[in-house]
């Protein structure tokens, strides 16, 4: 059994199927994949990817930005138009989906209707001509994992969703593959359910140490349960981070703006001195941030600044950057209040004020002060 952390992934051998992995070689490798559906465009462009076993690696994106499609390339839904993938350290482009021992979990559960729980859990064990008691004993065990013992004998339309997407889950478990793929499984559950899924996902790849390919374009869902998160647009990689890094230091201006919520000012470098760049924003308001995107002085910039690193007060604060704001709206979210105000001309400017005593005589119309840490402000690339 692989041994999973929330961050990372202990190197040691794995024995895989028929293969046996050295210690710190990728479990899936995509190299140099790409996929064009018409001979033309790339929907897929040049895809570099490993992934270690006993890995919960989410592909999230926006629709159209690749992420599904290389996932079918990977179960042998579809194939690459160039380059390898492999399993294990073999290539697998040529080797029909059925013969990979790879689990799928589909948003739309897949279950045979006419066959009871216990049955749907019992077929991809019985095709692969196990014993009558070792499909007993495993369909038994995967039931005890999903907690739904009590349900083998039900049609799936007698579960609800959730239970229903439990058992989709088991199913593509109860083989024991190495190598575990999940295409939006959540998508179509309420929000708490959802929620409590994905909890549940993430303590059975823990508990199991399988390998997990996912695909989401619910960042929560990616922040939730991944060992690492590849940011796809326009068919290729923009970053690949774990989830706090991904969320604290994005590497340009598409994760910024993807991953959580994201104040951007736009400006121009007037000068960059280790590693921090003075920037004029259109407004004509000077600020500094770290130079992460940017190079060269006159340089379009998007600076990027979460809301939660922000403070309000009435007056500057120094060693921080602070503009003049002005509150627009005041929305009491309980643990805090969600400020939006007018700074430097963006009158959607968001600051998530902590709920404390001193922060309770805000008022709607109140010219104050903004600021944040210039190492909470990240000059990216100008997106036009």
């Amino acid at each position: 059994m692989v041994t999973c952390f929330y961050y990372g992934v202990p190197n040691f051998s794995i024995h895989s199927g028929n293969v046996m992995l050295d210690s710190g070689d990728p479990f899936v490798r995509f190299k140099n994949v790409q996929k064009s559906y018409d001979g033309e465009t790339l929907v897929v462009k040049d895809l570099n990817l490993d992934i270690a076993a006993g890995e919960f690696v989410t592909m999230l994106g926006p629709s159209g930005s690749g992420k599904t499609t290389c996932l079918m390339m990977l179960a042998g839904f579809e194939t690459a138009t160039h380059g390898d993938i492999e399993l294990g350290g073999r290539p697998i482009n040529n080797i029909p989906p059925h013969k990979r021992g790879i689990g799928m979990v589909f948003q739309n559960y897949a279950l045979f209707p006419h066959l009871t729980v216990a049955e749907n859990l019992a077929f991809p064990l019985k095709v692969r001509k196990m014993s009558a008691a070792e499909v007993e004993d495993k369909v038994a065990k995967v039931l005890d994992m999903v907690q739904m013992r009590a349900f083998g004998d039900r049609k799936p339309a007698q579960l609800s969703g959730g239970q229903q997407q439990r058992i989709a889950l088991a199913r593509a478990l109860v083989f024991e593959p190495d190598l575990v793929l999940m295409d939006e499984p959540l998508g179509a559950l309420d929000k708490q359910l959802r929620e409590h899924m994905q909890y549940e996902i993430k303590h059975i790849h823990e508990s199991l140490g399988v390998t997990v390919v996912y695909v989401t374009h619910d960042q929560s869902e990616a922040l939730t349960m991944s060992n690492r998160i590849a940011v796809f647009d326009d068919g290729v990689i923009q970053q690949l981070a774990d989830p706090v890094k991904l969320y604290e230091k994005p590497e340009n201006a598409f994760v910024a703006q993807f991953i959580g919520e994201n104040n951007r000012l736009m400006g121009t470098v007037k000068d960059i001195a280790k590693g921090v760049a003075s920037v004029e924003l259109d407004n004509g308001d000077m600020v500094k941030a770290l130079a992460v995107n940017v190079a060269d002085e006159g340089e379009r910039s998007l600076l990027s600044v979460r809301p939660e690193r922000c403070i309000v007060t009435p007056n500057k604060t120094r060693g921080m950057s602070a503009l003049n704001g002005r509150i627009e709206e005041l929305i009491y979210l309980g643990d805090h209040i969600r400020c939006r105000m007018n700074v430097a001309g963006d009158d959607e400017f968001i600051v998530k004020v902590p709920n404390t005593s001193g922060q309770l005589g805000l008022q709607i119309g109140a010219e104050v002060f903004v600021g944040w840490e210039t190492d909470d402000c990240r000059a990216l690339d100008y997106r036009s």
